[in-house]
């Protein structure tokens, strides 16, 4: 295994998504192998407590690394080795044929989430191709049909969570509202790709400091009103997994979610997860019956469309100083 070669394409593959942008993966370097685990500090226990949105991240993770090295001449697979113990998920490992894949480097780097506007809904073929990617693990991705039903269900979400004093201090913790944030350019969700105003972040950074006051008064209701992503266009898609998917499978189902946001991005498309709307109960149960479909098979929800401009890139913390424990 060509070590220094993937150690120079690490920073290509922080390019996967995570929730909150908290990049949880990190590697080690073994005779032979690659392992891929996690930084509990990098979790978020508050807002994903089963662990959904950080296993998905994984495997987001783990498809990019597959799609950089192929794409730089590199022969790896994966091979899953689920581990809550230890916190690894699996190793990337010498292959005989490099990762067969149709994706580049390129497309992994101009990928983002968008909370901008979108002009257009997704076109029909586009939403067969991502379905067909998801179809081939086993699973689909469906349309939501009734946008004032979603945009109902959407401000519940928002206000269950905001009133939920452990999640927003752990959003707080991970917000970077202020360019002199020391972690500004290193992770979490900045003002720019929030796509706030400075205004609009500073009212938002005193809101959440006085939240302790103001939580009483009616804050969560204020916050969840404040913003209503459906009115800036793009048609709701999640993504459906099969009956009965385990831990391991949530993290090959990132690989699938990966496949899948590579497929719209390269038909013009971008996304911006609305996952609020499957981590409360009552509104999962909801979209469940919207779409005819058991509530704990919705893996992933988000507002898809044609952007109207580029969306920024997210931050990235240096690989070099991400690495799994000896």
């Amino acid at each position: 295994m060509d070590i220094a070669a993937f150690r120079a394409l690490e920073p290509l593959c922080w390019r996967a998504p995570s929730a909150h942008n908290t990049q949880p993966w990190r590697l080690r370097y073994e005779p032979g192998a690659i392992r891929v685990g996690w930084d509990a500090d990098h979790a978020l226990p508050a807002a994903d407590p089963t662990g959904r949105d950080l296993r998905l991240s994984l495997g987001a993770f783990v498809e990019t690394c597959l799609i950089v090295a192929a794409d730089a001449g590199l022969r790896l697979e994966y091979v899953a080795d689920y581990d809550d113990q230890h916190r690894w998920v699996g190793r990337l490992r010498p292959a005989r044929h490099r990762y067969p894949t149709p994706f580049r480097t390129s497309e992994v780097w101009e990928r983002r989430t968008d909370r901008g506007s979108f002009a257009d809904a997704p076109e029909a073929d586009a939403l067969a191709a991502v379905d067909a990617v998801a179809r081939q693990a086993g699973g689909l991705v469906r349309a939501v049909p009734d946008a004032g039903r979603v945009g109902a269900l959407l401000r519940a979400a928002d206000r269950r969570l905001y009133a939920d004093p452990t999640i927003v201090a752990e959003l707080r913790h991970w917000l970077r509202l202020d360019p002199a944030h020391p972690d500004y350019h290193a992770d979490g969700l900045n003002d720019r790709c929030l796509a706030l105003s400075r205004p609009a972040a500073a009212a938002l950074r005193a809101a959440l400091a006085a939240y302790p006051v103001l939580r009483p008064l009616g804050l969560p209701r204020l916050l969840a009103a404040a913003d209503d992503p459906l009115a800036r266009g793009g048609t709701v898609l999640v993504l459906v997994a099969p009956a009965g998917l385990d831990r391991p499978g949530q993290v090959e189902f990132g690989r699938v979610l990966m496949r899948g946001w590579l497929t719209l991005h390269t038909a013009g498309l971008a996304a911006h997860p609305l996952s609020q709307l499957i981590d409360v109960a009552a509104t999962r149960t909801a979209l469940g019956a919207l779409l005819d479909v058991a509530p704990d098979r919705l893996l992933h929800v988000a507002r898809v469309g044609r952007p109207t401009r580029p969306a920024p890139h997210s931050a990235r913390r240096s690989p070099r100083r991400d690495r799994l424990s000896e």
